[in-house]
C-alpha cells in the first residue's frame, strides 16, 4: 500500500519514471478492455492514447484515496469508450476485425480463433450491461474483484455475484460451441 501511494505522489508530480512505469504496465491491460468495447484496433489505439493523456493532465488534481492507481486508469478508459459511443451512433455496427489473433505460422488455426473470439463477444453482447461491464474489466483488463467493484461503484460482493452470473450465462449460451 505504501508504495502504490509514493507511486501515486509521482504520478501526481509528474514524474517521467512513475509515467513510464504506469504507461508500460497498464498500457497493454487498457488497450485490451478498449479493444474488446469497441472493436476497432485504430479507435481502440487512439482511445487507449487518450486515457493517459487524460490521466496526465488530471495527475496535479489527483488524490490518492487507498484505491489502486489502476481503478483510476480503468475509470478514465470506461468513460472514454462511453464518450466514444455516445458522440457517434453510426458507430454501434462496427464488425470484429481479424486484429484479435495474428497466427502468421498457421492461418487456418488463426481463422478458427477469430472465429471462436467472433463467438465469445456475440455471446459477452448478450449479457446485461452490468455483466458486461464485470466481465470485460475481470477478464479483458486483468483487474481484481476490488478494483472492478472501486470502477464501477459497487460492492465487491456485488461484482462476483455479476461475475458469477455472466460466466453461467455464457457456459449456457456457448455449451454447443466445439473447439
Amino acid at each position: 500500500m505504501q508504495d502504490e501511494e509514493t507511486f501515486a505522489q509521482g504520478l501526481k508530480k509528474q514524474d517521467p519514471e512513475a509515467w513510464a512505469r504506469l504507461y508500460e504496465e497498464y498500457f497493454p491491460r487498457i488497450y485490451r478492455y478498449i479493444a474488446l468495447r469497441v472493436q476497432n484496433q485504430t479507435e481502440a489505439e487512439d482511445l487507449a492514447e487518450q486515457v493517459f493523456l487524460k490521466a496526465l493532465e488530471s495527475s496535479p488534481s489527483f488524490k490518492w484515496r487507498g484505491a489502486p492507481i489502476s481503478s483510476w486508469l480503468f475509470r478514465i478508459a470506461r468513460n472514454q469508450v462511453i464518450d466514444y459511443w455516445r458522440t457517434d451512433k453510426s458507430k454501434r455496427t462496427l464488425p470484429l476485425n481479424e486484429f484479435l489473433v495474428s497466427d502468421t505460422i498457421d492461418p487456418e488455426r488463426a481463422a478458427e480463433r477469430n472465429s471462436d473470439i467472433r463467438e465469445l463477444i456475440k455471446a459477452v453482447g448478450q449479457l446485461t450491461q452490468a455483466q458486461r461491464d464485470v466481465i470485460e474489466l475481470r477478464f479483458a483488463g486483468g483487474l481484481s474483484i476490488s478494483e472492478v467493484a472501486n470502477i464501477l461503484g459497487r460492492s465487491p460482493g456485488a461484482v462476483k455475484v455479476l461475475q458469477h452470473s455472466a460466466l453461467a450465462t455464457l457456459r449456457r449460451k456457448l455449451s454447443g460451441w466445439k473447439r
